[in-house]
């Protein structure tokens, strides 16, 4: 009976085994059905083997300065720029692997037991996703779904493709994969991008501290946002739980977690968008530039390349130190100058601010066309469809906005008309400096601040150059007529007859002292901006062939051939003037000024190489001997502050930014101020940089008084100053101190320290230039 019993036990225990048996060879062969359909597409599309080695991810254009930095980049959605797991330091791996998949090396795409303790407790034990499933889903899927069959296909789905992954690619690029492809909020796509926006640093100087809240982000970048006004508690608490993982993993020890917890975040903030950072300027003719690249540059294929998702790169001429440099002489000058000008347009000092010598009605005539040229006017009457009485009258209706001031942007209620009028208070400058052997543009600063005023007065603006066209003048005559630095001519009134060069009137230039007596040298002369001298050469020479040579010399806008161009009524940019200019030091050549090098595709193939543009335009005595006549400004005439060591003097305190400047090298340059100060030029060259200097305001009628402060000495000579002092500072630079090289068979005479322009008997010396060499 005992053994009926047993028999009867061991046959139910047999039958629980095949059901047991049964069951879980049903859930194997159902798994792997699963799997199978999935695999075959029944739940979705399955990227396929070529997908995978090609993911469709969106990279932004790189811009490249020189020396190797990133100056910005081109995006629409994707600030993103992928690197290498060799440029990921160990510790950003590591806390990555001990906080999101500590068997990460063990596993071939699923951890098996991280699956089943998930099912076992419901979820509630942490997830059970692998780095390699978190890649499959940010590539192929992105958000879960909201029902729990959608999820668990989702899942599925994920499995697979993490378990491709994991046959396609190496752990390594796995990895770095996953760092490029995460989104870390404040338009920082991938590490490299988050690391520079949130520390300022590449990803391979990241600290252990630094990676660790990098790492925390991967829960949610939302959520754990390190911005001082979001949610930096949450993300330093997040850290210290990345940094306790990494301790509870063995990568760090106990007192390294324990230190580094009690520190702050120490964020670096600096956000990357087209309004911010460094040349934002110059960025914005890049755009251009590489629009204008792509329409005639289409892909093996025939396609076009996007500027925004094909990940390019571009190799340009800006070297980011000298860059920095420039803006920081801009933002030391201007505040300074524009406080001068805020304390001279002051209500009770000048009624129309910021215009002058303008009645009411010129200037409702300047505004009512300012309004019609404005943003806000395009947007209303295309965009919105508006007539042209609800513009106007919206231009008159207080509104909330914020505006740019030297200390900061300030909110406020104002009627956009009178922000129009803030804003024609201010002076703008446009800077560029250029290496004049290889054209190379080093530096490029189109205003004072792009987010408030985008114009380029670089390239895009052109104004009345002044006394910086003289060179061209007397470079021309050296030239043709074989003029000395030490010929001299009398400061006497001259007078071009109406017709004689085509001017329909006569033409009688003032020196801006009033002083007509005696006489000087044309080194003088130009030192000193003397006006009736450079119309005496301008008489010899004639005004066609000086507007031949500047055409030759890069300059591409409209001079007239008159007599007046020689003091500079041309409307010229300093892009022309800088490429101009860089023709004397570079011995008579021309090189067309260079902005772009290269460009490269994601995949470093070659795609653009720059081919230098160059001429000879004069001889190397001619160039040499107008270079002699410009040292003279920096030495004894207008210019001449550059070489001072002294205190400010008198009126200038207030604004001639980095004085005393001190320079002992040899400088040749020209000082230009136009009519009624609306415009102040400094143009400097040293045998290897030349840099040209604009300050003015957006409108001529808005300028300084007198030319105390309106000169080109005083608005525009200080930023050269504070630039070339950090150029020099900085010894890696190679900024030359040296002498411009002197011709092998230079004829002319350039030393004039033993020459006068008086006669042994005291009267003034005549013209001693031939007349008959008159042209």
């Amino acid at each position: 009976m005992a053994k009926a019993k047993q028999t009867e036990n061991t046959q139910e225990f047999d039958k629980y085994v095949r059901w047991f048996w049964m069951l879980f060879s049903a859930g194997i062969l159902f798994i792997i059905l699963v799997f199978s359909l999935a695999s075959w597409g029944v739940f979705g599309e399955l990227p396929d083997h070529t997908q995978l080695e090609n993911t469709d991810t969106n990279l932004a254009t790189e811009i490249i300065s020189s020396d190797g930095k990133t100056l910005g980049k081109f995006y629409l959605n994707d600030n993103r720029t992928p690197i290498g797991f060799d440029e990921l330091p160990k510790h950003l791996v590591d806390a990555l692997i001990a906080t999101e998949d500590a068997r990460y090396y063990e596993h071939s795409g699923i951890d098996a037991r991280g699956t089943l303790r998930a099912v076992f407790k419901l979820g509630k034990g942490g997830g059970a996703s692998t780095i390699s499933q978190q890649l499959a889903k940010q590539l192929f899927h992105g958000e879960g779904s909201k029902n729990t069959l959608g999820r668990l296909t989702q899942k599925i789905k994920e499995w697979i493709i993490a378990i491709r992954l994991e046959r396609q690619y190496t752990k390594e690029e796995i990895i770095a994969q996953y760092f490029n492809i995460y989104d870390f909020g404040n338009n920082a796509d991938g590490i490299r991008s988050a690391s520079r926006i949130y520390f300022g640093k590449e990803p391979k100087d990241l600290d252990l501290k630094e990676s660790a809240m990098l790492v925390g982000m991967f829960k949610n970048s939302s959520l754990y946002n390190p911005r001082p006004n979001k949610n930096p508690i949450g993300v330093r608490n997040r850290r210290n739980v990345v940094l306790a993982q990494m301790e509870k993993y063995d990568y760090i020890t106990e007192q390294v977690k324990d230190s580094l917890q009690k520190t702050e975040l120490d964020l670096n903030y600096n956000p990357e968008s087209h309004r911010e950072g460094i040349a934002t300027y110059f960025r914005t003719y890049l755009d251009g530039f590489m629009k204008d690249w792509i329409k005639n540059n289409p892909k093996p294929d025939g396609t076009k390349w996007s500027l925004y998702n094909d990940g390019l790169k571009v190799y340009t001429t800006i070297d980011s130190r000298m860059q920095q440099y420039a803006e920081d002489a801009v933002q030391k000058h201007m505040p300074r100058l524009q406080a001068e000008f805020f304390n001279q347009n002051t209500p009770s000092r000048n009624p129309t601010a910021p215009f002058l010598e303008l009645d009411q009605s010129e200037i409702d005539a300047l505004m009512n066309r300012s309004m019609k040229q404005s943003e806000r006017w395009r947007k209303m009457k295309y965009d919105l469809d508006k007539s042209d009485a609800e513009i106007k009258a919206s231009f008159y209706k207080p509104t909330e906005m914020s505006i740019f001031s030297w200390k900061g942007e300030i909110d406020t209620i104002m009627k956009p008309i009178d922000s129009m009028r803030y804003y024609k208070s201010f002076l703008h400058t446009g800077l560029m400096s250029m290496d004049p052997q290889t054209g190379h543009v080093k530096a490029w600063v189109g205003g004072i601040n792009y987010r408030h005023f985008q114009y380029d007065h670089v390239k895009a603006g052109s104004r009345q150059v002044g006394s910086t066209f003289k060179p061209f003048v007397y470079a021309a005559a050296i030239d043709q007529l074989h003029l000395s630095p030490c010929n001299i001519l009398p400061k006497s009134q001259i007078t071009i007859e109406a017709g004689k060069y085509g001017n329909p009137e006569s033409w009688s230039p003032k020196n801006s002292d009033g002083d007509y007596g005696g006489s000087m040298t044309l080194k003088d002369a130009l030192a000193n901006s003397v006006n009736t001298i450079t119309a005496r050469v301008m008489d010899k020479v004639g005004p066609q062939p000086v507007v031949d040579l500047v055409k030759k010399l890069g300059v591409e806008s409209e001079v007239p051939p008159v007599p007046s161009i020689a003091l500079g009524t041309a409307d010229l940019s300093v892009y022309e003037m800088v490429g101009a200019y860089a023709t004397f030091a570079n011995k008579g050549v021309y090189t067309k000024p260079v902005m772009v090098t290269t460009i490269v595709d994601k995949n470093d193939t070659v795609l653009y190489q720059f081919t230098p543009e160059t001429r000879d335009v004069l001889s190397e005595e001619t160039a040499y001997v107008t270079v002699k006549l410009m040292e003279g400004v920096t030495q004894s005439g207008s210019g001449a502050r550059l070489r001072r060591t002294g205190e400010p003097y008198g009126v200038y305190k207030e604004i001639i930014t980095g004085y005393p400047y001190g320079f002992t090298n040899p400088i040749a340059g020209k000082t230009g101020t136009t009519q009624n100060q609306s415009d102040g030029w400094f143009m400097g060259m040293v045998p290897n940089l030349v840099t040209g200097v604009w300050v003015g305001a957006e409108d001529r009628a808005a300028h300084f008084r007198t030319i105390t402060y309106g000169q080109g000495a005083a608005m525009a000579l200080p930023i050269w100053g504070l630039y070339m002092k950090s150029c020099y500072a900085d010894k890696d630079l190679n900024v030359s101190i040296e002498d411009f090289d002197v011709p092998v068979d230079l004829s002319i005479n350039v030393d004039c320290t033993n020459v006068s322009a008086e006669n042994a008997d005291g009267t003034k010396v005549k013209d001693d230039i031939p007349d008959d060499l008159d042209f």
